[in-house]
């Protein structure tokens, strides 16, 4: 077992790499896809979409079960099954198979998802979490990029199913190895051994910049009632960073699902570079952003309380023009270059908007706090925008269809700055 609050974060980190590593590698071989199985592009967004409709129904359940019991094991099936979800959808012969398989990846990522962000947030301070979770976050687009690089050499070589087999194989092993992990709220060793683990909260706040300064112990927890759930829809800061958020997956996702396609039919590039070229600035626009959107976010907090809000609006907003560039660029190289900006500027979100749901929300109800997030982020997000993009592609271009993504950024701006009118309503140092 650990409890050390840093081999946690670096055990999910490695878990989360994975997670988008079998989720994206999808896209990277719908090109290989689309004429093996004789699929139209809307046949094609809608496995993406099928994917994120189950992972937001089942994400509710995921966390009404993680604040009711131990989260570590609810974390470490949800690993195993998406795992084998992903070698399964390799042995798929028909559409409604490969539907199918990524489907039951949805209801694996969801058990993950809905409880890992609190998991670890809830063993640093207040005044660190954007940081860690920006870290934790920098596997988005790391496991994205390796993703379609993966996806894009292994389908290009040995075919798409083989892509499938081999990217889906090591969740096995993470699985058991998330098996070592303690919930803070059921087991108070796990707060770093603390003898404040198990006292009233007045008893955990630790000054701030004390020497050894330890992860806030969390004391027990009674089972949150359904009135506890309903407060979240009164919480103003909680809904702007969901509303954001949703705007903001919807253009991440249509990006993430078309763009490999849109190099490969824009600038006749092969499957193989498209995802190599995509993956690469994807990991590299991806680390930057959120780790610098992590620190700055922390960094602003110290002088004014909307500072995540404004770091992640301002990311969203000062990355419109380069979208437009990037779509409009007279050449792949200056296209690359202005996805890059873009992406820097998007990823910045990952700390600061993680970091805000935490702060926003009771400990009792954090599992299902994010767990409603998750539902409706993709429900307005990336349940719609992949579909809806590769129907738009089929009736005009795919260019048009991308191009919707840009909107949706400008939508998340206005939300976040909408969100810091209610930044008083969130505790001074919340729990």
């Amino acid at each position: 077992m650990t409890a050390n609050p840093y081999h946690v974060l670096g055990i999910l980190f490695l878990v989360n790499l994975l997670n988008y590593i079998d989720r994206q590698v999808l896209y990277a071989v719908f090109p290989l896809i689309k004429p093996d199985l004789g699929l139209s592009d809307t046949q094609l967004g809608a496995l993406a979409s099928a994917f994120m409709l189950v992972y937001m129904c089942a994400a509710p359940f995921a966390g009404y079960k993680g604040d009711r019991s131990d989260r570590g094991r609810w974390i470490a099936g949800g690993v195993g099954l998406w795992s084998l979800a992903t070698v399964f959808s390799g042995l798929s012969r028909t559409y409604g198979q490969l539907l199918g398989a990524r489907s039951f990846v949805g209801i694996g990522e969801a058990c993950y998802g809905s409880l890992s962000p609190s998991f670890i947030a809830e063993r640093f301070r207040a005044d660190q979490r954007a940081r860690v979770l920006g870290f934790f976050s920098m596997a988005i687009p790391v496991g994205s990029a390796l993703g379609y690089v993966f996806g894009g050499q292994l389908g290009q070589r040995f075919g798409w199913r083989a892509a499938f087999f081999i990217v889906g194989a090591p969740g096995l092993l993470a699985a058991a190895l998330t098996l070592l992990l303690r919930d803070p709220r059921t087991d108070p060793g796990a707060a770093g051994g603390s003898p404040l683990a198990a006292a009233p909260r007045a008893a955990n706040a630790l000054p701030e910049g004390a020497p050894g300064a330890r992860p806030l112990g969390l004391p027990a927890q009674a089972a949150p009632a359904w009135a506890d759930y309903a407060a979240l829809f009164k919480n103003k800061v909680f809904i702007a960073d969901t509303l954001a958020g949703a705007a903001m997956t919807f253009a991440v996702g249509g990006l993430a699902a078309w763009m490999p396609s849109y190099f490969v039919r824009s600038w006749h590039m092969s499957v193989g570079d498209a995802g190599l070229w995509f993956g690469g600035v994807t990991v590299a626009a991806g680390t930057l952003g959120s780790l610098a959107g992590g620190w700055l976010g922390d960094w602003a907090l110290r002088r004014t309380k909307k500072a995540y809000f404004l770091v992640t609006g301002a990311g969203f907003v000062l990355s419109i023009p380069f979208g437009v560039a990037m779509l409009s660029a007279p050449d792949r190289g200056t296209a690359f270059a202005c996805l890059f900006a873009a992406e820097f500027l998007i990823f910045m979100n990952n700390g600061p908007l993680n970091a805000l749901l935490v702060d926003c929300t009771p400990v009792s109800i954090r599992s299902m706090a994010f767990a409603a997030n998750i539902f409706f982020i993709h429900a307005f997000g990336d349940a719609l925008s992949p579909a809806l993009i590769g129907y738009v592609s089929d009736l005009s271009s795919l260019k048009t269809g991308i191009l919707m993504t840009v909107g949706a950024l400008f939508v998340a701006g206005l939300f976040c700055f909408w969100g810091t009118r209610y930044m008083d309503e969130v505790p001074e140092r919340p729990a």
